[in-house]
């Protein structure tokens, strides 16, 4: 049996080691095969045993004798492994599980109940093959097992790792040391937009605009400190330029791999796990936002109920608005007609053509600080015809304006706004059914442009301005 090795069996008494078998000059010479094949059995990672066609034990490497505790020199040349290896009762089905493999090609795969030296039972997995001897016959059968607890541990960890590269509940990829996607799976490619096979090989800034530099950072302190930081949101914008949703939140967390065959772990990458969020993300911020302006509204008031002065409670409400919301206001009131000492709230729809409008309220347009109250003038705001202003006046609403992405250097100019104002929104200002005049919110490039929630806001903030005015307009009258 052992000749049809190539080598004598180590550890094993006289009468189970024959004369070396003739064996072509190698790297060590045939002189050296025997101290090779020691070599090689016990560096194996798993436990090996092998059976003479007689069954009798001719190899046990050190894993075997690391998981059962027995030494090679006393396992090697028993006649089976009743009484020692395997209890009586399951003597006769395990010998001939593993001598099966005589008879039939192919591995074999059988579960074994075998004993440890100190009488423990250790249920183990086996791969069986049969061993041809130098006239093809089968000569003997050599077995490779582990511990059923660690392979199927490695079973698991191969299952999730096909589970996870294909079609997980979250995106997974996998980043190699120089941060270029080796793995992606289904739903992260769907969320990238693209193919699974055309995301790999390629840098994250080919496939990220915004975010790309902190998905980077993570992945690099990950790869050198192994210490994965836990979830985070990270918001990204696809590269895609037909994308569908460019900007998202994904929740990610991040896993460093690393080889568990080196001594020192060798990182092989990391592991990127996220899912969209984005819908909930929004969801919390719109949430988070409401609150923020309904306790504005509900501070505006208090403060501005303890103002002497109508107009500057009208001040106050347009500062605790400017918080969060934007960086310049404006309130325009109508003026009343040449002629006129009167103020005829500009109820007329007739009149919307030819209506002019005078500055009541403005904030700082150079540095922050607190609404001002113009002094009394007759002089009305040279708008142009078709202002925004004026636009919202005679539509009796709201109105949104934004100068591009482009941008133009006279566009705020033209309307009369502050330097580098890029979004406008105008709403109007109602009191007893009367039309008191226009507050304009003004938005810098920081901020994005004005949307419907804005202008819900905008309108609540001038309906309590223009309350404030109408009754400063009473008090004068």
């Amino acid at each position: 049996m052992a000749a049809s090795y190539g080598s004598a069996s180590y550890g094993s008494s006289a009468e189970h080691t024959p004369a070396p078998a003739a064996a072509p000059p190698g790297p060590l010479g045939p002189a050296d095969d025997t101290g090779l094949l020691a070599a090689l059995l016990d560096g194996m990672d798993t436990a090996l045993l092998a059976l003479a066609a007689d069954g009798t034990v001719t190899h046990w490497n050190h894993e075997a004798e690391q998981l059962l505790g027995w030494p090679a020199a006393e396992a090697v040349g028993r006649r089976g492994l009743t009484g020692w290896a395997v209890r009586d009762e399951d003597a006769g089905a395990t010998e001939s599980a593993l001598l099966a493999a005589l008879r039939a090609p192919g591995r074999q795969v059988h579960d074994y109940a075998l004993l440890t030296k100190d009488g423990r039972r250790v249920l183990v997995r086996g791969q069986t093959s049969v061993v041809p001897g130098p006239d093809g016959r089968a000569a003997g059968v050599y077995c490779v097992f582990t511990a059923v607890h660690a392979q199927i541990g490695l079973e698991r960890s191969l299952a999730l790792s096909e589970a996870l590269g294909d079609d997980a509940p979250w995106g997974v990829v996998l980043v190699d040391a120089d941060l270029r996607p080796a793995v992606v799976n289904t739903p992260a490619a769907r969320a990238l937009e693209s193919g699974r096979d055309a995301l790999l090989g390629r840098t994250l800034g080919d496939l990220l605009d915004q975010g790309a530099e902190e998905v980077e950072a993570v992945l690099q302190h990950v790869l050198a400190e192994g210490e994965p930081p836990g979830l985070s949101d990270l918001w990204v914008t696809l590269r895609a330029p037909d994308a569908v949703r460019p900007r998202r939140c994904w929740r990610s967390g991040f896993v460093r791999l690393a080889s568990p065959l080196s001594e020192e772990p060798v990182p092989l990458g990391v592991a990127w796990l996220f899912q969209d969020v984005t819908d909930a993300k929004q969801a919390e911020q719109d949430g988070a936002l409401l609150r923020f302006r309904t306790q504005q509204l509900h501070r505006a008031g208090r403060a501005a109920a303890d103002c002497p002065d109508p107009r500057e409670a009208a001040a106050v409400h347009l500062d605790y608005a400017l918080a969060g919301f934007a960086d310049h206001a404006l309130v325009d009131v109508v003026a009343p007609p040449p002629g006129r000492d009167g103020d005829d709230g500009g109820a007329g729809g007739d009149g919307t053509a030819s209506v002019r409008l005078r500055r009541a309220l403005a904030s700082p347009a150079g540095s922050p600080g607190p609404c001002t109250v113009p002094q009394p003038s007759a002089v009305p705001v040279a708008y142009a015809a078709g202002h925004p202003a004026l636009q919202a006046y005679a539509r009796g609403g709201s109105v949104r304006t934004s100068v591009g992405a482009t941008g133009d250097d006279g566009w705020a100019a033209a309307r009369r706004w502050p330097d580098g104002t890029v979004h406008g929104l105008c709403v109007v200002l109602r009191s007893r059914a009367r039309t008191l005049g226009v507050a304009t919110f003004l938005r810098t490039p920081a901020r994005r442009p004005f949307d419907r929630a804005d202008a819900a806001y905008a309108e609540e903030v001038a309906a309590r301005i223009a309350a404030a005015l109408d009754l400063a307009s009473s008090s004068d009258g």
